[in-house]
């Protein structure tokens, strides 16, 4: 069993294209030889969001803190803390922070095999 402190990992300035003012903290992943799944937390600065993207997996998310929309193909869904959210198999998304004064912060769980 592996217990930590979530602010004891450290963040990553998330870098794939599309992506602004977001970092990651990889709570579990290939260096805790999870076998299933990576956990991580992202944290939007203000304005900031993740790529408008699509991967072949489904993934889940928690929205933890902000004022957040996520994009879809058919538009921006309002989302708040406590929110959750299952994003299936090749559906086109993006996480955004809406405010331009306070960060934002979500959970996801994605396939350790897709976790980089």
């Amino acid at each position: 069993m592996i217990i930590k402190k979530m602010n004891d990992v450290p963040p990553q300035e998330v870098t794939m294209d599309g992506a602004k003012d977001v970092t990651v903290r990889v709570l579990f992943g290939p260096a805790d030889n999870a076998p299933t799944f990576a956990m991580r937390v992202f944290e939007l600065a203000p304005g900031g969001h993740t790529p408008f993207h699509t991967h072949p997996f489904e993934h889940e998310a928690v929205i933890l803190d902000g004022d957040m929309a996520v994009v879809t193909e058919s538009g921006d869904k309002p989302v708040q803390k406590n929110d959750v959210v299952l994003v299936a198999p090749g559906e086109k998304h993006q996480f955004k922070n809406r405010s331009s004064t306070q960060p934002a912060r979500f959970m996801c769980l994605v396939p350790i095999a897709y976790q980089k």
